[in-house]
Order: structure tokens, then C-alpha cells, then sequence
């Protein structure tokens, strides 16, 4: 049978217990930490999540300083690591610039009062406190993200940009620190059992994706003959889908699986196993080794403490945040 998830008030899946995405306790020492300095025992465990945020800062501000210096040391003389623009840039305004789409749930998203939010917003914040400056996070298409990097409009991109060799030669990436793939998100179950996507390549279905995302890409190489409806937002495209404009939407698995969640009255349908493996990374400008260098580091101390693990904990186990977002 084929997997799927539809709406039916929590996370049903069929098969898929052991589903890395959403399953699984992590067992790293910083969970212990976490359980040991934030939750009451006779409480229901959940986790505090500005408890936890301050156990992985104070992690990150006590180890990255000491990991650069050291494998700066040992890289220096023989790579050029030398001086970075960007840091530099960075340091001098004291705050560090991101560029995000700011729509995709739960890896990023606006609430009703404006503020962005997710595993990627915490992300972003995490590296500013780890250079001791503020942070802005600047939304805009995804599309126009890459040229914001390259023209310097925004120092970096976290943005659930999948890493791919064309995008990789025109910027640097670090990661992945996610792994996610294509899915499908409709109000039809007919579309929902296709196990492959020529099955959808017809010309009376119309399909929508993300403008200059890798789903448009997918459809347009794999899915030639459907009528295709890039939109400049997800929000856009998820609205031709309710609206009955588009038969589907492609998208990214874990947009696609919380938007179910978050239209529980459009009895929505999606896909649990992906079609594609796609890696996310944090995008660079291309031409500063030292950045490079210290993204790096950081990425490596996040993963390596198991603070990685807690974010994906809080925001793919944790729901009440679906109440922040506009409808």
C-alpha cells in the first residue's frame, strides 16, 4: 500500500514508524542536558524551547571560538585562508544579514504579527549570537535569493536551498544540514497513489511549484506534458491547490506534510515517502575561504553536539507554533 498522510487531528503513518523525519528519540548528551535543566519530572516531557535554544547557544559561543582557532592555525598557511570580506562586513555593522523565502513551515515561516520563525530562523540566529552580533533576516522570492548572495545584498542564505552542482558553481555550500526530496501535495487521492511522477505527466492535470526551486526543474524535466503554474511564494501555490486553480502542488516533503496540519478542513493529501534525495545547505558567496571556514565550523559543532537533532525534535514533534501562522 501505498504511504501517505491525511489529516486525522495527529501524525498517522502507515509502515513508516521508524520514518527519520518525525520519529526516533534522540540519545545525544545535549538531549540529556536539556531534559535535565528544562523539563519538570512530573510534567509531560515536553521540551522548554528557550531553554534548550540557550543550552545549544551557550554550547556554540564556548566551542566555535577555540574549533577555528585551531583548525585555522593548521589551514592558514597552506590553504590562504586569510582575512574574509564578509565577516569583516559583518563584524563592522555588528549584525549579520540572512536571506530567507520565509514561507515554507516548519523550516521557516511569518507569523500573523510579522516575525519569522523555524529551524532555519533558529539556525540563523544561532550563528549570529555565535559572532557576537545581531541578526536580520531579509525575506524576499526564493528566487532572487542566489543573486541576493552573489551581489552581497545578504551575507548568507538559509532558505532550504537544495545543493546541487549547477547552483554549486555559482556559490558555496555547507551541509547538508537537512535531507529532504520531492513530494506531492493534492486534494486528490487518484494523484496521491502515484508511486512514480510520469504517472502525473498528462496534459489535463496543472501543477504548481515554487518559481526557481528544483521542483520546477523536476516537473519540467520529469513532467512535461501537466500544465505548469510557478508561483513567486509558497503561500501562492498552496492557494491555487485550495482553490482548486492547480490539481497539485510540488514541493519540498516536510512543506507538503505540515501543510496538510495546517488546512485541516481542506482534506489535503500527501505523500510520506519523497521521490528525490535533496540535500539542504547554507548558502555562501563564493571567493571567501575564511567564511567557508568558519560556517563550517559552526555546522560541524551544531551536528556534533546533538543540537542539530534538538531543533528537528522541536520543530517537527512540537505543533502549537501552527497557531501563529496566518490561515
Amino acid at each position: 500500500m501505498l504511504e501517505r498522510l491525511r489529516h486525522t487531528g495527529q501524525f498517522c503513518f502507515a509502515g513508516s514508524q521508524d520514518w527519520p523525519l518525525l520519529s526516533g528519540l534522540l540519545s545525544c548528551p545535549t538531549r540529556i542536558w536539556a531534559q535535565a535543566l528544562c523539563w519538570e519530572p512530573d510534567e509531560r516531557i515536553e521540551p522548554k524551547k528557550e531553554c534548550i535554544m540557550k543550552i545549544i547557544r551557550g554550547i556554540l559561543i564556548l566551542l566555535l571560538p577555540a574549533t577555528i582557532l585551531i583548525s585555522g592555525c593548521a589551514q592558514m598557511a597552506g590553504s590562504g585562508l586569510g582575512t574574509s570580506p564578509v565577516i569583516d562586513r559583518i563584524t563592522a555593522r555588528g549584525e549579520l544579514i540572512v536571506g530567507m523565502a520565509g514561507d515554507m513551515p516548519p523550516m521557516h515561516m511569518t507569523t500573523k504579527a510579522g516575525e519569522i520563525i523555524g529551524l532555519e530562523a533558529d539556525m540563523a540566529r544561532m550563528m549570529a549570537d555565535s559572532m557576537g552580533v545581531d541578526l536580520r533576516i531579509e525575506t524576499m522570492p526564493f528566487s532572487e535569493l542566489l543573486g541576493a548572495v552573489d551581489s552581497g545584498q545578504v551575507d548568507l542564505v538559509i532558505s532550504s536551498v537544495t545543493i546541487t552542482p549547477q547552483r554549486n558553481m555559482k556559490v558555496a555550500f555547507v551541509g547538508p544540514y537537512f535531507v529532504s526530496g520531492k513530494a506531492l501535495l493534492t486534494k486528490m487521492d487518484s494523484l496521491a497513489s502515484a508511486e512514480k511522477p510520469d504517472q502525473l505527466n498528462r496534459s489535463t492535470l496543472t501543477l504548481t511549484v515554487l518559481k526557481g526551486s528544483t521542483s520546477q526543474l523536476f516537473v519540467e524535466t520529469l513532467i512535461p506534458e501537466a500544465q505548469l503554474a510557478a508561483a513567486d511564494t509558497y503561500d501562492d501555490a498552496i492557494q491555487l491547490v485550495l482553490q482548486d486553480k492547480a490539481d497539485a502542488l510540488i514541493a519540498d516533503l516536510p512543506f507538503c506534510l505540515f501543510s496538510v496540519l495546517r488546512y485541516p478542513e481542506a482534506d489535503l493529501v500527501s505523500l510520506i515517502n519523497p521521490w528525490t534525495y535533496e540535500p539542504l545547505g547554507i548558502v555562501l558567496p563564493k571567493g571567501d575561504p575564511h567564511l567557508i571556514n568558519w560556517t563550517t565550523n559552526f555546522f560541524n559543532i551544531l551536528e556534533g553536539t546533538g543540537g542539530l537533532d534538538l531543533l528537528k525534535d522541536l520543530w517537527f514533534k512540537e505543533r502549537s507554533w501552527l497557531d501563529q501562522l496566518p490561515k
